[in-house]
């Protein structure tokens, strides 16, 4: 019968000892990786996790005028399922995103394959100059589309005493939509380079064939790129989702540039909770109600993401 060979110039009892040392090494732990991890991690726990756990902890708590801070429980929590204000501002931005975020993404999508498509003139300006808008801070662009709106001094006040209109984008019914049109504004760009970098991971040479089996230009779209785009739109729109959730630096901008009490102290639940925190005293009920709205939003990007998968997997 015949024999597995054996090393040269080994002995079998060193052979042994050999594969037994591997296999004692194989299962030890290797803390190499810990040493390049742990400045980010040490980072990660103080700035993420520690002010988590802290909101969770005093959520649980309550401020009184007599008796100082006591425990209540849940408390809190039952208040806020009952809190008005609270839900209307919930609903308020789940409006926004249900309307924003669909017309932004369809926006980038296009401008993506626009870009492409080899077909657009003035490619790289066109790129720099759409996701520039992404460069500006917040607080800037609200406050020059402020400026914009402005009836009496803004753009649209020159248009309507040119047209003799009446548009005052500051209405109570037109104000969501004009803080959409920031919002859309500010990030169009930075969801198409998302898009863009998707297109750019296609062979040219599915394009070539395409071409050779007489496809056309929109069929190429259909059957190639748009397939391409799913991982990527998945990104976007938890993306998208969680930052319509997060809406506070636009409406707390234009707060004093509205006139009358349009954006109320609880027009989005960031300033709700801003506006309990810092002008209520309410810290305690402040943390409940950002301790909700991270479940809310983890839930549906949650959920999103689940869709996402199985669309993938068809």
């Amino acid at each position: 019968m015949a024999t597995a060979p054996q090393a040269v110039g080994i002995l079998p009892e060193q052979a042994g000892l050999h594969t037994a040392q591997a296999r004692v090494n194989k299962h030890k732990a290797d803390w190499r990786g810990w040493k390049f991890m742990w400045p980010f991690a040490v980072v990660f726990v103080f700035v993420f996790i520690i002010p988590i756990v802290y909101a969770v902890y005093i959520s649980f708590f309550k401020k009184q005028m007599i008796g100082g801070t006591r425990f209540v429980g849940v408390e809190n929590y039952a208040r806020l399922l009952q809190d008005q204000q609270f839900w209307s501002s919930v609903g308020r931005v789940a409006l926004f995103t249900v309307v924003q975020v669909p017309i932004m993404l369809f926006l980038a999508a296009a401008m993506a394959l626009a870009i492409d498509s080899m077909k657009l003139h003035g490619t790289k300006f066109f790129r720099i100059s759409t996701f520039l808008p992404y460069a500006v801070p917040a607080v800037v662009s609200t406050l020059i589309w402020g400026f914009v709106y402005g009836a009496k001094y803004g753009l649209v006040g020159s248009l309507n005493g040119f047209l003799g209109t009446d548009i005052d984008m500051f209405s109570p019914g037109m104000l969501l939509a004009s803080i959409g049109n920031i919002n859309t504004w500010e990030f169009t760009g930075y969801n198409m380079l998302i898009f863009y970098s998707s297109l750019s991971t296609i062979p040219h040479s599915l394009y070539e064939a395409a071409s050779i089996d007489g496809a056309s230009e929109w069929q190429i779209v259909k059957s190639i790129k748009l397939p391409e785009l799913k991982g990527s739109l998945a990104i976007t729109v938890i993306f998208s989702i969680i930052g319509s959730f997060q809406l506070f630096n636009e409406p707390s901008i234009l707060q004093n540039m509205v006139p009358g009490n349009a954006i109320t102290t609880y027009y989005t639940p960031n300033m709700y909770a801003y506006n309990l925190s810092f002008s209520g005293n309410q810290s305690n009920y402040a943390a409940a109600l950002a301790i909700v709205m991270a479940v809310i939003t983890m839930a549906i990007a949650y959920i999103v993401q689940l869709k996402s998968m199985k669309e993938q997997m068809k």
